[in-house]
This record gives structure tokens, sequence and C-alpha cells, in this order.
């Protein structure tokens, strides 16, 4: 077999274009993050043409990537996990040679290892919501926290909503996968579902829309519920919405970090991800769903409303301690 020359940068365009029908804009997102690592290195090993690529090569890759990250096992294993989806798929286009990806070691991690456990707590949550709802009431960073906390919805999914998705008179929201339109979801057809809203967030919902949201209007006739002066908010504006209201300082917390405004560099705007104790999208769904876990939620609902197996929920999202576990089992004990 005869390999086709390729260039690291024009591998992974074409790569990220063959899959955007496949996946969502946020796995694009991650996958564009994980490989630019791939082709620094590249570029600072002067290799042009991934024909000559070798296991030997990937192997190289993975220790440097390792300490010049100072990664932790699980952010190595996704990262290198990536990069052999990439190597398969260049494969297929005779770009390196065949079998290579077989050659791409991935870390084996211990049940422990793989499981996440950052989140934003009940107490903090409220606490933001509270603090919203007095000073930034049904202004976008109020609707988006709201949102992803009460629904446990992914930032995906908020940022695929359209006005016409909420239904105030039912109470509910309906998350659709338009692909079609630049809005696919996680699960694609299997993650459509419609979420039941309480009062609260229907009053927030309604005067968001009535006097804060923008009248968006995109080129396909759709109008988003969470819109911009640009358009429908990107997930990266929405991300840092998180961001930004997580960090303790933000609502008049003092620092738990001993940090001062005056010098640390997570005040500034588009670097709240830097904040240790900021949270993103994620840990915020993952504690809307342990919050709902610790309320008596049955699982089978929370995994119906949060869009996840109930065995991913059990391992990634329940963040119970066992003592909490068996005080919410304590209310059984009359029926035995």
């Amino acid at each position: 077999m005869s390999l086709e020359p390729i260039d690291p940068e024009s591998a992974l365009n074409l790569y990220l274009t063959d899959r955007e029908n496949e996946v969502s804009q946020a796995t694009i997102y991650s996958h564009r993050s994980r490989l630019g690592h791939f082709l620094r290195w590249c570029d600072d090993q002067g290799i042009s043409n991934l024909n000559n690529i070798s296991g030997r090569d990937l192997h190289y890759f993975r220790l440097w990537r390792r300490d010049e990250g100072d990664l932790k096992p699980v952010t190595e294993k996704t990262q290198i996990d990536t990069l052999r989806v990439f190597i398969r798929w260049l494969e297929s286009i005779d770009g390196v040679e065949q079998d290579l990806h077989t050659k791409v070691l991935s870390p084996v991690l211990g049940d422990s290892e793989n499981v996440r456990t950052v989140m934003l707590d009940e107490n903090r949550a409220k606490a933001i919501l509270k603090h919203l709802y007095k000073f930034e009431y049904a202004s976008r960073p109020h609707v988006v926290l709201t949102l992803l906390w009460h629904t446990m919805m992914r930032v995906g999914a908020a940022h695929a909503l359209d006005l016409g998705d909420y239904d105030p008179k039912d109470q509910s929201l309906r998350v659709v996968h338009r692909p079609e339109t630049g809005t696919p979801i996680k699960n694609k057809e299997a993650g459509q579902r419609f979420i039941a809203l309480s009062d609260d967030v229907c009053t927030i919902l309604n005067d968001w829309i009535e006097t804060k949201r923008v009248n968006a209007v995109e080129e396909s006739g759709r109008q988003p519920l969470v819109a911009t002066p640009e358009g429908r908010a990107h997930t990266t504006t929405l991300r840092g919405d998180c961001y930004r209201w997580t960090r303790p300082c933000e609502i008049g917390i003092e620092c738990p970090h001993s940090r001062s405004p005056e010098t640390c560099v997570a005040t500034k705007y588009d670097e709240a991800s830097k904040c240790p104790s900021s949270r993103s999208p994620h840990a915020i769904r993952r504690g809307g769903i342990t919050y709902a876990l610790n309320q008596g939620w049955p699982k089978p609902a929370v995994s119906d409303r949060a869009n996840v197996s109930e065995g991913v929920l059990e391992k990634h999202y329940d963040q119970r301690t066992e003592q909490e576990k068996m005080e919410q089992r304590r209310q059984y004990l009359s029926n035995l």
C-alpha cells in the first residue's frame, strides 16, 4: 500500500470536517483541543508528513504530553484515546501505515481513577442563584445557571434551545436534535426529551423573554432561547458565564485561596476558569444531579431528565456519600 503525503494540520482539518455530521459540536471542539497538542509536538519535532510517523514516535508524544501538561491519569487517557481514534481515521485515507492505531497505548485506570468528582455543591449553588436573583435577575447568566442546575442538561442542550422549545403554559422545555441547522445534541435523537419546569424557573424564563432577551432570528428562521446581540449564545459564552459566576469573589465571598483581587489572574473576564473554585457547566450538571438524588428523586427519573443511563449515573454523577445513601434508605424501614 502506498501512502499519500499529508501534513498534521491538513489531516486534523480533514478529520474534523469528516466527523461533523457524526458527532456534536462539543465533541468537535474537544477533539480539536486535544489533538492540538499533537500538532504542537509534530511542529516541535519537525514532522511535516504523517506518513513516516511510527509507534515509537507516538510513544514519545505520550511521554512528552504527560510531562509537558502535568496530566492526571484520567486526562492522559482521554487525550491518548482521542489520538488513537484520529490515527485509525488516518489509516482509512492512506495517511499512515495500517494498524498503527494499535500501537497507541492508553493508560489503564482503576475504577476510582476513572471517576471525576468535581461538582458545584448544593450550598454554593443556592448562594450563587440567590445572588443572581437579587442582583442579576433574569440576565443571561441567571438563566443559564438556573437551567443547568435545575434541569441537569448539558451545555450543548442549553445552546440548542429555541424560543419555541419553551412552553410557558405546559411549564416545560423540549430538547431537540437539529444538526441540519447547527445544533446537534449529545446522543442525537436519543437525547431528545421534554423537561418539566417549576413555577420559579418559569417565572425567570418568562421575565428573561419579556425584558432581557434579544430578538435574534437565524437564517434558518430559528429563534434561540438564549440569545445575544450576535445571535445564538455560543457554548463558549455559556461556559464563560458558568466559570465567572462560580468564582466566590463574584458573589462577594472572601477568596478561599488567599488571593488578592488586584493580582489574581482569574478576575479577568476571559480567565475565570483559572480560579480553583470556578466550575464548568458539567460540574454544575453533576451537582444538580447529586442534589436531585439527595432530595429523594428516583434514579430512573433523574436518568430520564438528565439523559444519562443509570449505569453512567451511578459511576460518574452520583456524588452522594455512603452515609447519605444509607439515610435515604432509612425511610423504607417501616415497610419491612
